[in-house]
C-alpha cells in the first residue's frame, strides 16, 4: 500500500520573523534610517513566501521549496546587506563634507579623505559577517527539502527549518544594525580631525614678511638713506618732486 503523500503548506512568515516586522522595531542602530531597507525585505520574504504557496497549492513542492530556499534567502539578505553598507559610507561621507564645510577645508584636500571604492566594499564585507549564524541555519534548511515531501514527519522537520532561518535573520538584523553603528562610529576620529583641520599660517607670514620688507626698503629708498635702484628712479623723482 502506498503512503499519501503529506499536503504541503508554506508557514506565514510574519510571526517567524519576530520584530523584523515591527513598524517600530526598537533595535540598536546607526544614527541614519534603515528602515526603508528592512521593510524592502520583509517584503521580498513575503513575495517569495507567496509564490511558494501558490507552487505549493498546485502540488510542486520542487518550485514551493525553492522559492523559500537557501538562494531566495541569501540573495534577499545579500541585497539588503549591500543597501545597508551604502547607506552607511554615503552617512560617513556626509559627515566628512559636513566637517570640512565647517573648517573651510579646501575641495581637493577633501576629496582625498572620502571613501574610495575599496573601503565602500571593505564596509560592505564587514557587515556581511552578522549574517553567519543565518547563513548557517539555511544550510540547515536545504538539508531538509529532499525529504520534505514524502511523510508528516519530514515536511515538520521542513518547517521547523524554515522557522529557525526566519529567527536567524532576527537575530542577523540586529547584529547588522549593532555592526551598522560601529563602522559609522570608527570614523568619529577622522571626522574630529577634518573638523578640527585650519589652514596653514605660514604662507600668510611669509607673505607679510614679505610685504613688510619691501615697504621698509621702499622707505628708505624714498628718505635718502639707500641708493635708488634704475627701476625706482621714476618713482623717487615723481615723490621727491612734490
Amino acid at each position: 500500500m502506498s503512503t499519501a503523500r503529506p499536503l504541503v503548506i508554506v508557514p506565514e512568515l510574519g510571526p517567524l520573523l519576530g520584530r523584523l516586522t515591527d513598524t517600530d522595531a526598537g533595535t540598536p542602530g546607526p544614527a541614519l534610517p534603515l528602515d526603508d531597507i528592512r521593510y524592502g525585505l520583509i517584503t521580498e520574504l513575503f513575495e517569495l513566501a507567496g509564490a511558494a504557496r501558490e507552487f505549493a497549492g498546485e502540488g510542486d513542492l520542487a518550485s514551493a521549496a525553492s522559492s523559500v530556499g537557501r538562494r531566495a534567502w541569501l540573495d534577499a539578505w545579500e541585497r539588503a546587506v549591500s543597501a545597508v553598507g551604502m547607506r552607511v559610507s554615503e552617512r560617513i561621507d556626509a559627515r566628512l563634507r559636513a566637517a570640512a564645510a565647517e573648517s573651510r577645508m579646501p575641495a581637493k584636500q577633501l576629496r582625498r579623505l572620502l571613501l574610495d571604492e575599496e573601503e565602500r566594499r571593505g564596509i560592505a564585507v564587514r557587515l556581511g559577517v552578522a549574517g553567519g549564524p543565518f547563513v548557517a541555519a539555511l544550510d540547515a534548511l536545504e538539508s531538509t527539502v529532499p525529504a520534505a515531501g514524502r511523510s508528516d514527519k519530514a515536511l515538520a522537520a521542513w518547517h521547523d527549518a524554515l522557522g529557525h532561518v526566519a529567527r536567524r535573520l532576527e537575530v542577523a538584523w540586529d547584529a547588522l544594525l549593532v555592526a551598522a553603528r560601529e563602522e559609522e562610529a570608527a570614523w568619529n576620529g577622522e571626522v574630529e580631525r577634518v573638523r578640527a583641520w585650519r589652514r596653514p599660517r605660514w604662507p600668510l607670514w611669509i607673505i607679510t614678511g614679505v610685504v613688510l620688507a619691501a615697504a621698509v626698503y621702499l622707505g628708505l629708498v624714498l628718505g635718502g638713506f639707500l641708493t635708488v635702484p634704475g627701476f625706482l628712479r621714476p618713482l623717487a623723482d615723481y615723490w621727491w618732486s612734490r
